[in-house]
């Protein structure tokens, strides 16, 4: 086979699809001509877009600025330029796949994790941009009753800084909620997509063990996410689940195909696909098969990991002082929101 077919492989021969993970416009057409269906953006890669396109974008932020009364609302702006241009270049898979796929993520302010009405209130401003608009909520106990309102008033969410079974599990139920209250009042539920964020997860279970001194390998390290992964899409069939999964913030390679089969969404950035190009990898199904319970055994011995694997691991209340929440949405906000936040036209 062509060693540049694996993507395609995935799209022909199994359930995965897969979303662009950048905001950039070049690098965003680039990844659509791969036969990307989607794309996921978070306030980091938005303030990057907007940076490298600050020129050509000039009009846009101006205004964008011009008609903004708090720094809030400026980077809510100049968000919606680099978005609604995004949702722009999706609307044809939308309307292809009659709103199955085609949507572009747009995340509320991440200092908000634990303001519901405000996170509300910027869902269904979101909502307003594009069709196929998907408001990036966290997985926090705030974020999930924003989550549940939002479907049921037909609103697609996508709900972020989520790492664990019991997050996916709590979006899945929530959803569910929202989408029985949706048809009892006979609105058309909006679509829901829970992400995994499952780089970020082994990223904090490495910091973990290498604090604590665990008796833990990289090579188990490297299994932590695909282990949580694996057991939350178990999970999702059997229960049947309405929400659909999104694994994001790959490492390598392997976090794509050693779940290669699943019907998921895999969120991969230029970086990743260049890589899934340009490199042989095995074209076969690997969501089945399961990680080794020595490495399961090992990686317990770690009671972050345990938070993270076991469904009934967390309350949803336990969610935003998880340790990689925290640090996730300190750094969309620091490095993101805030950036947008203070950005000028004349800033370099």
């Amino acid at each position: 086979m062509d060693r540049r077919a694996y993507l395609q492989w995935v799209i022909n021969n199994t359930k995965t699809a897969w979303w662009h993970d950048s905001a950039e416009p070049t690098e965003l057409m680039r990844g659509l001509e791969r036969g990307a269906v989607g794309v996921t953006t978070n306030p980091m890669l938005t303030c990057v877009a907007l940076s490298t396109n600050r020129v050509l974008w000039a009009k846009e932020i101006r205004d964008a600025l011009s008609g903004s009364a708090s720094s809030e609302e400026s980077a809510e702006a100049l968000m919606r330029v680099v978005i609604a241009r995004a949702a722009e270049k999706l609307m044809p898979e939308y309307e292809r796949s009659s709103g199955r796929m085609g949507y572009v993520c747009a995340q509320v302010n991440p200092a908000r994790a634990g303001d519901r009405s405000a996170m509300l209130a910027m869902a269904r401003r979101f909502h307003q941009w594009a069709p196929n608009m998907a408001v990036k909520l966290p997985a926090t106990a705030a974020g999930l009753d924003v989550l549940e309102e939002c479907a049921a008033e037909g609103i697609t969410v996508t709900a972020t800084v989520s790492f664990t079974v019991p997050q996916v599990i709590a979006v899945a139920e929530r959803y569910r909620r929202g989408i029985q209250r949706a048809r009892r009042n006979r609105v058309e539920p909006g679509r829901c997509f829970a992400v995994i964020m499952i780089g970020r997860l082994d990223d904090y279970l490495r910091d973990v063990a290498h604090d604590y001194e665990a008796d833990v390998d990289e090579s188990d390290i490297q299994q932590a996410g695909v282990a949580v992964t694996k057991r939350a899409y178990s999970m999702y069939t059997e229960r049947g689940y309405e929400a659909v999964l999104i694994i994001a913030a790959l490492r390598g390679a392997y976090h794509m195909t050693e779940l290669a089969g699943a019907e998921i969404v895999m969120s991969i950035a230029p970086k990743y696909q260049e890589i899934l190009l340009s490199e042989s990898f095995p074209c076969e199904e690997r969501i089945d098969v399961g990680v080794p319970a020595d490495v399961i055994e090992r990686l317990s011995k770690l009671a972050e990991f345990v938070r993270a694997y076991d469904p009934e691991g967390m309350m949803p209340k336990d969610f935003i002082t998880y340790g990689v929440t925290q640090k996730t949405l300190s750094q969309f906000y620091e490095a993101g929101w805030k950036r947008l936040e203070t950005l000028r036209l004349d800033d370099h």
